[in-house]
């Protein structure tokens, strides 16, 4: 049975940022099947790009992007969207057989929410990590809870846990089990097949062949823990004498990178540390393949895609123990877990990786065997399609 489905987040395509990798790889597999997929997104970080150029199987998916006419910060950027979004959803809506919501605190849910409601169409929510009410604006996400929230939890005819840690977390907020679904997040094997050889990301940053390299990739955001690895480093580099090691910060900024550098300086590493700025797709993998770990220590983030990436390069990775990220870890051993914030804890766990070159291989030895035996995208999206067929309406 072909489905007319809607999917509905902030940013499309995969520019960066985990919630919209998931979002373009969704899209990709459901066109492969031939389902019709509309997207409604914003032009926020568009850039120019679009979707041409994006290879999208049997059909191409339309994407309509609405104009963003105000970005706040509630926990991560919230984008609002007129006039022209609102009358959208009000005469498509009826259309679909079903809709795909992601993200929590959206102003597009509030809407697509109402008119979804309002005309028996049935919806599927997905947090991807958003629930807790955490870091800034705890008030703020309180009263859109209070207002919003519960309402749109409460009409999903399915809700999406990335983990059982998120599974918990719905349940927290009165969603009934019947309604949660536990679907882990995959990755697009196909890049990660054929690795480019060692050394390209050395040579195109210009860093020495004999430096080890420790990988922070993602937003510069401070909700990301990217604090708690300089200071780690600085630790690393100060107090137990690891010379050979620079820390690589990769990504874009999010209002924290000046923030970041002032901490390098203050600690007196600037020497050690590189900011690449936002890294091109090959740039990204060329970065895994050469870098001797990955860290990725963000405290709440319920089911992140670096490590995985990480690991499908064969790089053994450390992350948080709060991170719902580390069960996976910890099933495919390909790297450790950290109490967040214990500098020193981090700081041992990155030497005891750096200093032994056959706990490092067997580690990316595992992650690679593990990440393509469980996570490709071909094989969740069944799980996904058996959801939206589950409360389709014809």
């Amino acid at each position: 049975m072909k489905l007319r489905i809607l999917q509905v987040y902030r940013i499309f395509p995969a520019l960066f940022g985990g919630i919209s990798t998931v979002v373009h790889s969704i899209t990709r597999e459901l066109c492969k099947r031939k389902h019709d997929v509309t997207i409604f997104t914003t032009d926020v970080y568009l850039n120019g790009k679009s979707i041409n150029g994006y290879s999208w199987g049997a059909v191409q998916p339309k994407v309509y992007y609405f104009p963003s006419l105000l970005r706040t910060s509630l926990g991560s950027n919230v984008t609002v969207c007129g006039f022209k979004f609102v009358h959208s959803v009000k005469k498509m809506i009826r259309s679909f057989n079903v809709i795909h919501l992601h993200g929590y605190r959206t102003f597009q849910n509030i809407i697509v929410h109402h008119y979804a409601k309002r005309n028996n169409v049935p919806y599927v929510f997905q947090a991807h990590g958003t629930l807790p009410r955490v870091m800034p604006w705890r008030r703020l996400k309180w009263f859109y809870d209070i207002v919003f929230g519960y309402r749109l939890l409460r009409g999903a005819s399915k809700v999406i846990a990335l983990s059982e840690a998120e599974a918990d977390q719905y349940r927290s907020m009165g969603v009934p089990e019947e309604k949660i679904a536990i679907i882990p997040n995959g990755i697009d094997l196909s890049k990660y097949a054929e690795l480019p050889p060692k050394g390209a990301f050395k040579k195109k940053f210009n860093i020495a062949e004999d430096k080890k390299i420790i990988l922070y990739l993602g937003r510069i955001h401070k909700t990301k823990g990217i604090d708690f690895l300089v200071r780690a480093y600085a630790y690393l580099k100060n107090e137990t004498n690891v010379k050979d090691a620079i820390l690589v910060i990769a990504g874009p900024d999010d209002r924290y990178l000046s923030k970041i550098k002032s901490l390098v300086q203050d600690l007196g590493i600037s020497n050690s540390v590189l900011f690449t700025g936002l890294l091109s797709e090959k740039d990204k993998i060329r970065a895994y393949v050469d870098s001797d770990v990955v860290v990725n220590v963000e405290p709440l983030n319920v089911y992140g895609l670096v490590p995985l990436e990480a690991a499908a390069c064969s790089t053994p990775v450390i992350v948080s123990k709060t991170n719902a990220i580390s069960e996976v870890v910890a099933a495919g051993k390909f790297g450790y877990s950290v109490k967040y914030d214990n500098v020193t804890s981090l700081a041992f766990t990155l030497r005891k990786i750096l200093d032994d070159e056959e706990l490092a291989e067997n580690l990316g030895r595992n992650g690679r065997t593990y990440i393509f035996n469980n996570f490709d995208w071909g094989k969740i999206i069944e799980r996904y399609e058996h959801i939206y067929r589950e409360v389709a309406v014809s």
